[in-house]
């Protein structure tokens, strides 16, 4: 069998399988939830909240590779994905709020150790010259995934009139599929610098820690509430939901590329502050829109500018030391979901009373955001990782 040699064909091949099981997942939940197990917006944030607890725990992926240090990165990634299909696969069997709870944090497992272990291969594979390029080339890579997966959704619902748990167990079993033929025919591959095998934290890093943390903010907001505020508001079925990824996929795969080289062109501070300002008008907007066909919009655009937080990723490559990248990427997606993990509770119980006012604490953590992006240097590096940093040497 002939074994490849080549690590970013590798991790072209990770980036489809996850959003494929992912996608299935994301796609049905809510309407899977709604209509089979009767979750109301409490249980759907005690869901999420169960969901990102494996991403607060990331920081353990460093202490799994401490202690079966034979497996290294690569192995662990593609077990994780393993994980991640198995608890999609099993998703539909259990139509139930514990069935549910269960298989969401087995599914969660997998996706978050692999979106950790992903982060540090490609910071430490990608050339820091065109790691933004190969990044939004890996986002179209999944972005492509996914608009195969919601055309899959919406064509066996709406066409074919194929079951929900029959769609789970494919969308599971396809990413299984990739992640073993990963295994068998990818070699180990080697990396450029031995990564330490310990937690750390690093006070020069502080900025892209308290970036990190507005993250995982952010993105609940637009996973939990922005897509069941189509469901619940304005009525969507699983498959309109499958569409309006669709058209989420289709564009990200064109432009998420042509966006990490604007990165390269623009920088991270730019970048960033574009990406926030957007934030604050779109969750402003959110709050206040009544047509179905502009929350559409909206939901299209939010997602668009997740692909200027390649920014935040680049950011860090440029100002961190080489050794740290692995040990650094779990710490910074336990601190992403520190909010992750107590925010759906919080926010379910507010969405109880008022919808609106999600949406518009969102502008305001968006707010916060744009003021942390200012503080990025124009030129970020070892030694330059806050704006004011080379004034206090002078």
């Amino acid at each position: 069998m002939k074994k490849h040699q080549n690590p970013e064909l590798f991790l072209y091949l990770l980036a489809a399988a996850v959003p494929i099981s992912f996608g299935v997942w994301q796609a049905l939940l809510n309407n899977f939830a709604i209509e089979q197990a009767a979750f109301g917006g409490s249980e759907i944030g005690i869901l999420q909240s169960l969901r990102e607890i494996p991403g607060f725990l990331a920081f353990t992926v460093i202490l799994v590779l401490s202690f079966f240090s034979a497996m290294g990165e690569q192995r662990l990634a593609l077990i994780s994905i393993l994980l991640m299909g198995l608890g999609t696969a099993l998703t539909g069997y259990f139509p139930s709020e514990v069935g549910l709870y269960c298989t969401t944090v087995l599914m969660s497992l997998g996706f978050h150790y692999f979106e950790t272990l992903n982060q540090s291969l490609s910071l430490q594979w990608f050339e820091k010259k065109n790691a933004a390029y190969k990044l939004g080339r890996m986002m179209a890579i999944g972005s492509f995934a996914s608009l195969f997966t919601y055309g899959l959704v919406w064509f066996t619902l709406d066409i074919l009139n194929i079951s929900m748990p029959t769609l789970y167990l494919v969308g599971g079993g396809i990413s299984m599929l990739i992640a073993l033929y990963c295994w068998l025919r990818f070699p180990q591959l080697p990396t450029k610098v031995e990564q330490h095998k310990k937690l750390l934290m690093r006070k020069r890093y502080w900025l892209y820690y308290l970036l990190t943390f507005m993250g995982g903010a952010r993105r609940q907001i637009f996973v939990v509430f922005a897509s069941f505020l189509m469901v619940e508001k304005f009525g969507f079925s699983a498959a309109e939901v499958a569409v309006m990824f669709l058209a989420n996929g289709l564009i990200n795969m064109f432009l998420a590329p042509k966006i990490g080289q604007l990165i390269d062109r623009w920088g991270e501070r730019t970048t960033l502050s574009l990406e926030y300002i957007g934030l604050i008008i779109i969750f402003v907007a959110y709050a206040l829109v009544t047509d179905p066909m502009i929350a559409v919009v909206l939901y299209i655009l939010d997602h668009l500018l997740f692909s200027m937080a390649i920014a935040q990723k680049t950011y860090f490559q440029k100002i961190a030391d080489p050794k740290d990248l692995a040990s650094t990427a779990g710490v910074a997606f336990s601190i992403n979901h520190i909010a992750a993990v107590i925010l759906p509770v919080l926010y379910g119980i507010l969405w109880l009373s008022s919808p609106a006012l999600v949406f518009l604490t969102g502008a305001v953590l968006a707010f916060i955001s744009l003021l942390l992006a200012r503080l990025v240097p124009t030129d970020p590096m070892q030694g330059n990782e806050v704006l004011w940093a080379r004034l206090e040497k002078i």
